[in-house]
């Protein structure tokens, strides 16, 4: 049993710690005092209140047949974009107008329970999300969650829809960015994102993680079963290795909140193959839109792009991203590169398409100048292709008023050059070339 938790993780049986017949595992920063052998039957006590575990929630109920968490999350957005230009020209010469917003919105609702039943092994993680600057469009209300076992730290086997591994953003830390739920453009350019699919994930030695994924598409949020082809063909991998601590803060956050009095240290693999049809794409303005655009933000699978009665069915996707970090004492250092291929186009007219290569890359940089309440950031990133190369720089803050990252006030003002992708949900629009400023009031549970 555990008697103490007194790791940078929180030590949850069946995830993050447990016991077969060789001993006591842990895993992901959970660290603690175990009592192993044969223990009296406790005497009876009052029951406690509800623990609560950053990220996790609220524990609602505890018995002999499982366990139920709830949280929430949700955050409330000012958005000022009417300094950016009213149109974009892209690459092939075409104008576009770019729809400038000033509103306010309750713009996330996130309500998770996450648990285990009849064993600790099996968990489960089921929620429903709205996406309200969303209204009215396909996905702004999704039910989803996954199901999963886990055997040993070594090996967890989940099944469901959860985010593609496929860049560090999308390994589990949601919402511990620097940013309120918005990723910068490179990030969000060339990342897969929530799908169904089967996975494997554990620890290996040596402070390793990794992850395999086998799916349905990039993206499944909006999309229904009929649109997919029956070709299962999209593979996910990531392996992390964090030499010097063997964990990167809580969840593997973005920035130092946790105050690391040791250097911590990270570096991260990713690989991403998919066989995308224009069929089984989400919507434009789905709530984790991912489309699969060029670095002039228009969508590959636009009829007469490429030119007069092309039409673009399908197209091979492969995506690689490495990120490095170091955290010290509330200052953090972190980037990632990536770099991916579309060939193989399909469709009417597409033998003349060549296949098209990306880079980019972005960086962050943050300080904890008043320890656990006051955190400035600096990031930037850039993309580098054949169709147009956009950038981007922020400034921003994060004030955490009652000395806890549940509740934050953040302001970020971004210079955007031409960005590729945008959407309702997202701060930037397709197109952005200018200034633009959001302040956000985030509640996490």
């Amino acid at each position: 049993m555990l008697v103490a938790s007194n790791g940078a993780a929180p030590c949850l049986l069946g995830k993050t710690w447990g016991y077969d017949d060789t001993g006591i595992w842990t895993s992901d920063g959970c660290r603690g005092e175990f009592l192993a052998g044969q223990v009296a039957a406790p005497e009876q006590t009052k029951q406690r209140r509800p623990e609560h575990i950053p990220n996790l929630g609220f524990l609602l109920f505890e018995g002999d047949k499982g366990e139920i968490y709830f949280r929430l999350f949700s955050y409330a957005r000012y958005l000022n974009q009417r300094s950016l230009d009213p149109s974009y020209v892209d690459s092939f010469g075409k104008s576009h107008p770019v729809e400038l917003r000033q509103d306010v919105q309750l713009q996330k609702f996130f309500a998770p329970f996450s648990g285990w039943f009849l064993t600790p092994k099996f968990r489960y993680y089921l929620y429903v999300w709205s996406s309200n600057p969303s209204q009215g469009d396909p996905a702004q209300v999704v039910g989803a969650g996954n199901l999963s076992y886990t055997f040993n730290r070594f090996v967890t086997f989940g099944a469901g829809i959860t985010s593609l591994p496929s860049v560090r953003s999308t390994e589990g830390q949601f919402p511990y960015w620097l940013g309120v739920d918005d990723r910068l453009i490179a990030d969000e350019f060339f990342r897969g994102s929530y799908t169904d699919g089967v996975w494997l994930k554990g620890e290996l030695p040596r402070n390793l993680k990794y992850m395999a994924m086998f799916a349905n598409n990039l993206s499944i949020l909006g999309v229904s079963a009929q649109q997919l082809d029956n070709e299962f063909d999209t593979q996910s991998f990531s392996l992390a290795w964090m030499p010097s601590t063997g964990e990167f803060g809580l969840y593997g956050t973005f920035g130092d909140f946790d105050d690391h009095q040791r250097l911590a240290t990270r570096v991260g693999a990713h690989y991403t193959h998919s066989l995308e049809d224009k069929q089984s794409q989400p919507g434009a303005n789905s709530i984790e839109n991912t489309q699969i655009r060029l670095t002039d933000g228009n969508i590959v699978f636009t009829p007469d792009l490429f030119g007069p009665g092309i039409t673009v069915d399908t197209v091979e996707y492969q995506m690689v991203a490495i990120d490095a970090g170091v955290k010290y004492r509330g200052v953090a250092l972190e980037g990632e590169y990536y770099r991916r291929r579309l060939a193989d186009f399909t469709g009417v007219n597409t033998a003349g398409i060549a296949g098209i290569s990306d880079d980019g890359y972005q960086m962050q940089s943050s300080a904890m100048v008043i320890p656990k309440t006051l955190q400035p950031y600096v990031s930037w990133s850039q993309i580098f292709g054949n169709h147009g190369n956009p950038s981007e720089v922020r400034v921003g803050a994060n004030w955490y008023f009652v000395n806890d990252r549940g509740l934050r006030v953040n302001g970020e003002w971004i210079h955007a050059d031409h960005s590729p992708v945008g959407y309702t949900a997202y701060p930037l629009p397709v197109g952005a070339t200018g200034n633009l400023f959001h302040i956000n009031l985030e509640m996490n549970f």
